[in-house]
């Protein structure tokens, strides 16, 4: 048997290719939209991808089944509530797929969505369970969120009462030794307190997880619906795209080079400018009004807080970094960038008119400035970040809710930004600016280094 995960770090995901030496046979779980890897580990191994199967519809990425299914003939799978505008076939619990020697069997696991399964995988037929692969109802550490179905008009606390069940009443009644292999880990807004580790067992997780503790079914269900990170806005697009027939993702070579000239037209009718380069290289010059998402970060993610799926994207980059920064937007599925700006250093000098720098500040110059200056302190991290300590009489908007909730923050005021480490403030400060917001500045370092000089408050 061949087990591989593939595990993407900037979006917390992870994805599985299950083989049978023998038969040459192989199906990829939850996979992500550049299916290279996929292919070539197959090649590699002697083995025909015949089926693609997604644990239910992601809404934090777009998920790669379509473009699998069109480089190798495969079947896509989904659980039986599953409805699509392309062909699939539909698992019920207790369904089995044979590999050859090599056995699956489907879990109906709801209450990430209704349509949520469970793969667990056995190398006999009919032999103890190896492993399986939960997708996002149940991770190494936390269980599934279940409010991010409701874009697609699902009831989060009836979806938290299946949840309850599929965590006891299935997969916790697994063998101890069976591996536990989730579709996302820690970072990912799919859940809360999701660990670091990329496997684990079903027994160390009934040790401690926190989730699966026995408790009743109200306790679960309050438990899992607080303090749960904002959503990006682009999940609920991602979430119903995954359910269309849509577009493949483009080959690499396919973005084009844009003259300032180009760059000023795609501006001009609404093209949002996404500065890939560090905050630092960012604060030392940058065009006004575009937004900066750092390429070595949660990118795409990130990017989609900010930016709308809809919108067109010029992208800035550091010179051999355009085509990764196009490729993990259409992870997300923001497909429309039109291309980037060439050789940035000489644009920069023939639009100096329009060049700016960012002001980043450090510890000391943020205190002195919310006390002296009266300054808005922005916190854009999620609620439960906050609730390990905040800075006094904060504004406190998650960088997925800022472009929606800009207009509570002070336009007559200084505003000082600050995340947890100095990364995701200046992505805030730059949204504000580009929103019309003109006296903004970012923390360098975060809250941690504030942290480190203050006595934090309880949020």
């Amino acid at each position: 048997m061949i087990l591989k995960q593939y595990y993407l770090g900037c979006l917390s995901h992870g994805s599985y290719l299950i083989g049978d030496e023998k038969s040459g046979q192989a199906v990829v779980v939850d996979p992500r939209r550049d299916i290279a890897e996929y292919l070539a580990d197959a090649e590699a191994n002697n083995l025909g991808i015949i089926g693609v199967i997604n644990t239910h519809f992601h809404a934090d990425f777009v998920a790669g089944h379509l473009e699998l299914a069109e480089a190798t003939g495969a079947w896509i799978g989904y659980g039986r509530r599953a409805e699509t505008e392309y062909g699939i076939r539909t698992f019920a619990h207790g369904d089995k797929i044979s590999l050859g020697e090599v056995e699956l069997e489907i879990l109906e696991t709801p209450g990430h969505t209704w349509e949520s399964i469970s793969v667990v995988v056995r190398e006999q037929p009919g032999g103890s369970p190896n492993a399986v692969l939960t997708g996002d109802a149940l991770f190494i550490g936390d269980v599934g969120r279940p409010d991010l179905a409701a874009a697609v008009g699902t009831d989060p606390d009836e979806l938290a009462r299946a949840l309850y069940a599929s965590i006891h009443d299935v997969l916790m009644k697994l063998p101890d030794d069976v591996r536990l292999l989730p579709a996302h880990g820690a970072g990912s807004a799919c859940g809360k307190n999701l660990s670091n580790e990329l496997e684990s067992t079903i027994g160390a997780q009934q040790m401690m997880n926190l989730s699966v503790q026995p408790m009743g079914e109200g306790e679960f269900v309050a438990m899992i619906r607080g303090g749960q990170p904002a959503i990006p806005e682009y999940f609920a697009v991602d979430a119903v795209l995954n359910r269309k027939n849509r577009p493949l993702i483009g080959s690499a070579g396919d973005l084009r080079g844009l003259s300032v000239r180009n760059l000023q037209d795609a501006a001009a009718r609404g093209a949002r400018i996404l500065d890939t380069r560090s905050p630092e290289d960012f604060a030392e010059g940058h065009l006004a009004g575009s937004l900066n998402v750092g390429i070595d970060g949660r990118f795409a993610e990130t990017a989609g807080m900010v930016i709308r799926a809809n919108d067109e994207i010029v992208i800035i980059a550091d010179p051999g970094r355009e085509e990764e920064a196009a490729m993990r937007l259409g992870r997300i599925g923001f497909d429309r960038v039109i291309g980037y700006l060439d050789t940035p250093a000489r644009a920069f000098a023939e639009l100096g008119d329009i060049v700016q720098q960012g002001e980043r500040v450090d510890v000391e110059t943020f205190d002195k400035e919310r006390r002296e200056k009266k300054a808005t302190v922005l916190d854009v991290r999620n609620p439960g970040e906050i609730e390990d300590g905040a800075i006094p009489d904060s504004v406190r908007i998650p960088l997925a809710e800022l472009a929606q909730r800009h207009n509570e923050v002070s336009t007559e005021e200084p505003v000082l930004v600050h995340c947890a480490g100095g990364w995701r403030s200046s992505v805030g400060a730059s949204t504000l600016r580009a929103l019309g917001h003109t006296n903004v500045r970012d923390l360098t370092g975060g809250y941690n280094a504030w942290a480190a000089a203050n006595e934090p408050s309880n949020a």
